[in-house]
């Protein structure tokens, strides 16, 4: 929905923008009966409310997908530091048994 600049809620909302100055104008330049302006009203209110509907829908599908992709990126982000911890206690492990059986052969030998 985007052309590099602009959103699609920005444009949409110039569109709404652009639609109310419209009517304004239309109604201070076109003298018309009470019962076309009130259909003109009726008819750029209905314009509005689709446009503003269409924009709704646009900004739930695209929180929607935000949503979705943060939770990839957390899960993601959760199984490399549940990898990374598993790793560390492995070596952790692992030097303490290095440790011991050090401190085994260092008491040996002083008693020797």
């Amino acid at each position: 929905m985007s052309n590099g600049r602009f959103s699609g809620g920005s444009v949409a909302l110039a569109f709404l923008l652009g639609s109310a100055v419209g009517a304004g104008l239309a109604l201070l330049l076109a003298p018309k009966s009470g019962t076309e302006t009130r259909e003109l009203l009726k008819d750029q209110a209905s314009v509005a409310k689709d446009e503003a509907l269409k924009v709704a829908d646009e900004v739930k599908e695209k929180a929607t997908e935000l949503i979705e992709k943060s939770k990839e990126v957390v899960e993601s982000k959760k199984a490399v530091i549940e990898s990374a911890l598993e790793a560390g206690k492995e070596a952790m492990e692992k030097e303490k048994e290095r440790l011991l059986t050090k401190i085994k052969f260092d008491d040996k030998a002083n008693e020797a």
